[in-house]
């Protein structure tokens, strides 16, 4: 079975972000079951493709909000009202959809689309309801819009966020009714996008790479806690300022917490043992140098994959609830509570006594899981086809 899996961005190998990560992640796993998976979608500026003879290149764009010029935002805005596509897709419009169709059609011959996420399908989404599809939500986006409209600070960034929310919530009706089977990253996204039939969906366990990690002897604690992130993306923040305003103060003083990525605008701490510490250049070197990892989503959907390589890593962690979505097995040194005094007193007893486990365990769970998951979608999709093309 050949598969066209369009996206946003195509996998370069770096592996930068959690998006990213999960790609990678689908993309073997359907490998692993036997498929032949051809990647279509953009590049970051400067990067290139990790399989090239396996890749359709559309071009090289930037698609983070945070870095692009007042002009390039407003071009983006207009441009989004103007066809009345969401923000997020709008900016994939770099080439015109004659131009998608010729790249299309130069991959093929193929049996069905894997859909992942609602950017790219959403910005050419006439294009690829010619063959049977399979949709891949990493996150309910239509409920993040909704959480990041709450949290916004001014007027117009609340209906954006809005008009984005009610934009994704039709896409993804669209995409789910489309689609021969559904996979999503956590169990209550199926739930979210009414597909919770196990005929209709399946939840993908993901990993973080192809092997788990080696513990390389013991650790050096550079830190009592560690946290890295790509801050600048809303439901992060959001978490972030919960952490920040809600749990550190609780901890004692000279508990150290060092915070890793780039950091938004007016993002502080009054406490002394918080320090902010840029773009570290090894982020797994990074965290292992921390006595206890914070997880500290609090919105958002889809899986947390600082969660998951905290996990694999073997590291005690302090979590909340919504960091363990997509997650059946917790290990036994993760501790979970909601509550924010709760959160800072498990942080320091955990930093007191360092207990790390075997994460090699956790990793092959997910891989088995994951891989009988994408079995069960690729059955469905396979059904289809020959009823199609009979």
């Amino acid at each position: 079975m050949h598969l066209l899996f369009a996206t946003s961005i195509v996998p370069d190998g770096a592996l930068a972000s959690g998006y990213e990560i999960a790609n990678a992640a689908v993309i073997a796993a359907l490998r692993r079951a036997g498929a032949r998976v051809t990647v279509i979608g953009f590049t970051w500026p400067g990067k290139v493709a990790m399989d090239p003879e396996n890749t359709v290149v559309l071009g090289a764009i930037d698609v983070r909000t945070e870095s692009a010029s007042p002009l390039q935002k407003l071009a983006w805005l207009g441009k989004a009202v103007f066809s009345g596509l969401t923000f997020a897709s709008v900016k994939l419009l770099a080439v015109s959809e004659h131009d998608v169709q010729s790249a299309i059609e130069r991959a093929g011959p193929f049996d069905g689309y894997v859909l992942n996420s609602v950017q790219f399908a959403g910005a050419f989404e006439k294009l690829l309801g010619d063959r049977p599809s399979i949709f891949v939500a990493h996150n309910v986006e239509h409920l993040s819009a909704r959480e990041n409209a709450v949290a916004a600070d001014g007027i117009f960034q609340r209906l954006l966020f809005r008009r984005e929310a009610r934009l994704l919530k039709l896409v993804e009706e669209r995409l789910c009714r489309r689609a021969r089977f559904v996979f999503t990253l956590a169990e209550e996204d199926r739930v979210a996008l009414g597909v919770a039939s196990d005929d209709r969906s399946a939840v993908l366990p993901l990993v973080t790479g192809a092997t788990a990690p080696i513990p390389k002897g013991r650790r050096p604690i550079d830190c009592d806690a560690a946290l890295i992130g790509t801050w600048t993306w809303q439901p992060n923040r959001i978490g972030l300022d919960w952490f920040l305003g809600k749990v550190v103060p609780h901890l004692k003083p000279d508990f150290r917490i060092r915070i890793a990525g780039h950091m938004p605008y007016g993002v502080a701490s009054a406490h002394p043992g918080v320090e902010f510490v840029g773009r570290v250049p090894d982020a797994r070197a990074f965290v292992r140098g921390a006595a206890v990892i914070p997880l500290i989503s609090t919105a958002g959907s889809g899986v947390q994959l600082k969660t998951i390589e905290t996990f694999e890593l073997g590291l005690p962690s302090v979590a909340t609830s919504r960091s363990l979505r997509g997650i059946d097995h917790r290990p036994a040194n993760c501790v979970v509570t909601d509550d924010p005094a709760s959160f800072a007193r498990s942080l320091e007893a955990a930093a007191a006594d360092i207990h790390d486990v075997d994460g090699g365990a956790f990793h092959r769970q997910q891989v088995k899981a994951l891989d009988a998951a994408v079995r069960v979608g690729l059955e469905k999709l396979g059904a289809v086809r020959q009823e199609v093309f009979a």
